[in-house]
C-alpha cells in the first residue's frame, strides 16, 4: 500500500457505454474533471479471509482515497503454462468487486511485467523455455505471451462487467512498467517495443484509458506517469498538452533491502509532495519478506500515524478546492525583477 476525510459522497459509477477520458487538465468521470487519490493494495499481499481485503479497502477509504490500485500478478495466476489460478489470494475478480462495493474506483496495472519487489517480476517461470523468447523486447515469441496473457485479464474483466464503460469500477489501465529505465539496453528492439505494447493495449478496447509509467514517450493515447518520492519536483510532465498529469507511485517508504538501512519518509514530506507483505517466496531477490510496512496502512492492515491521519487531512483539504484547481485559469504576475507569482 502507498499513499492513503472521510467524505460524504462516494466515488460515481461510470455510466454504461462510457464515461472516463482526460484532457489537459484531469480525468475526466461522466464528463466531469476530478482530483483522483489512489493507493496501491495488493491482492495477493493480503487475503480475503477474516474480512482482511473489506478492512483494507474501508481504512483506505477513511483516509480520503478514491481509488485502489493494484498490479495483476501474472506468476501467480499462471505459474504453468496454460495452467490458471484465479483463486484465494489470486481471486481479483472478488477483489475488484469488494473496491466497488465500498464505492471505490480501480486502477488495474497488468503489466504483465510488475516488478513490484515481487520474484521475477511478475514474469512465469515457465517463459525461460519458450524458444527464442527475448523478455520485454520487440520479440515474437515474448509479445504473443504477454498478448495472451493481457487479453485474458481483459476479457475476464469484461465478463464481469468491471470496467467503467460497463459500468464497474476500473477508471483505468497499465501497460508495462518502468520500461524506460533499461530501453535503452535493448537497441532499437526497446521503442518499438513499446510502440507495440501500446497500440496492443489499445485494441484491447476497455472504454478506459491506458498508463505507462515512467515512460516518457508513452505513444498517444497512453497517458505517460510519474513513479519516485518527489514527483512535483522530477515528473517532466505529460509528454502532450492534452493528458493529464498523473503519479502512479508516490513512494511512501521505499523497499527493505537485507542488511540495508531502512529508509523512512515522514508525513509531512510525502503530503509535501504529493505496505504489503510477500508470503512464500513471492519476495524478489534480497527483500526482506515485510513489504512496504511504513505505508499508511501497513502490512497487517493497521493504521499507521502520523501518516494515516496527516494525508487524510491533506486530501480533504484539497478535495475542498477541486474546483477551483480544476476550472481557474492560470495567470502569471510579475513582482519584480526575479519575482513571479502564480
Amino acid at each position: 500500500m502507498r499513499n492513503s476525510a472521510n467524505y460524504t459522497s462516494a466515488a460515481i459509477p461510470a455510466k454504461n457505454g462510457g464515461g472516463v477520458s482526460y484532457d489537459g487538465r484531469s480525468v475526466t468521470i461522466n464528463g466531469q474533471h476530478r482530483i483522483l487519490f489512489s493507493g496501491s493494495i495488493h491482492y495477493p499481499r493480503s487475503t480475503p479471509q477474516c474480512q482482511m481485503w473489506p478492512s483494507l479497502i474501508s481504512k483506505a477509504k477513511e483516509g480520503g482515497l478514491d481509488v485502489i490500485q493494484t498490479y495483476v500478478f501474472w506468476n501467480l495466476h499462471e505459474p504453468r503454462q496454460g495452467q490458471f489460478d484465479f483463486s484465494g489470494r489470486a481471486d481479483i475478480v472478488r477483489f475488484i468487486k469488494e473496491i466497488h462495493a465500498q464505492g471505490l474506483y480501480v486502477t488495474l496495472r497488468i503489466g504483465p511485467f510488475i516488478e513490484s519487489e515481487w520474484t521475477y517480476g511478475g514474469l512465469p517461470f515457465w517463459l525461460h523455455d519458450v524458444p527464442g523468447i527475448v523478455f520485454r523486447s520487440d520479440n515474437q515469441p515474448f509479445k504473443d505471451h504477454m498478448q495472451k496473457f493481457a487479453a485474458k485479464i481483459v476479457s475476464m474483466m469484461k465478463s464481469e462487467n468491471l470496467y467503467a464503460s460497463q459500468g464497474g469500477p476500473i477508471i483505468l489501465s497499465q501497460i508495462e512498467n518502468e520500461y524506460q529505465t533499461i530501453e535503452s539496453d535493448f537497441g532499437d528492439k526497446g521503442p518499438s517495443y513499446v510502440r507495440w505494447a501500446a497500440a496492443m493495449a489499445v485494441r484491447l478496447q476497455t472504454g478506459v484509458p491506458w498508463l505507462m509509467c515512467k515512460q516518457d514517450d508513452a505513444p498517444d493515447p497512453v497517458i505517460n506517469t510519474c513513479n519516485g518520492y518527489r514527483c512535483g519536483q522530477t515528473f517532466k510532465g505529460p509528454n502532450s498538452p492534452n493528458k493529464p498529469s498523473v503519479w502512479t507511485e508516490n513512494w511512501t517508504s521505499f523497499l527493505q533491502v537485507y542488511g540495508n538501512e531502512t529508509k523512512k519518509r515522514s508525513a509531512q514530506d510525502i503530503a509535501f509532495h504529493h505496505g504489503g507483505t510477500n508470503f512464500g517466496r513471492t519476495a524478489a531477490a534480497f527483500v526482506t519478506t515485510s513489504y512496504y510496512d511504513e505505508a499508511p496502512i501497513d502490512e497487517y492492515g493497521l493504521i499507521r500515524q502520523p501518516k494515516w491521519g496527516h494525508l487524510k487531512e491533506l486530501h480533504a483539504t484539497i478535495k475542498s478546492c477541486s474546483q477551483t484547481l480544476l476550472t481557474a485559469v492560470q495567470q502569471t504576475f510579475s513582482l519584480g525583477q526575479h519575482q513571479k507569482s502564480f
